[in-house]
């Protein structure tokens, strides 16, 4: 069993900037991806970005160059360092992990999630 634990969420101004942690304990063995989801109200989760054991990286079009994902394997902890915030990501983000070495971008390739965090950006 894995749990995720989300942190360093908050209410900030368009183009201020955030770094969210994603916590693991309880890992799994074996290769793992990590991947940043978010949910805004009355839509879908959707990736937001993903890193695997070996730092390799997916992010969506509309947070390339602004978001960077990264890992510290010592502290079992994914980061989420986010620039430029705009409006439009405000929402709650989720951390999640799948048991492969495979990047997955869709929330069914995930096997454990956290309970998310709140990111409020106002204009």
């Amino acid at each position: 069993q894995v749990r995720l634990v989300e942190s360093g969420g908050g209410l900030v101004q368009a183009g201020g900037s955030l770094r969210l942690s994603c916590a693991a304990s309880g890992r799994s063995s074996g290769p793992v991806a990590t991947g940043w989801f978010r949910q805004a109200p009355g839509k879908e989760r959707e990736i937001v970005a993903a890193i695997n054991w070996s730092t390799s990286t997916f992010y969506r079009d509309s947070v390339k160059g602004r978001f960077t994902i990264s890992r510290d394997n010592a502290k079992n902890t994914v980061y989420l360092q986010m620039y430029s915030l705009k409006p439009e990501d405000t929402a709650v983000y989720y951390c999640a992990t799948r048991a492969s070495g495979d990047l997955g971008i869709r929330t069914y390739e995930y096997d454990y999630w956290g309970q998310g965090t709140q990111v409020t950006v106002s204009s």
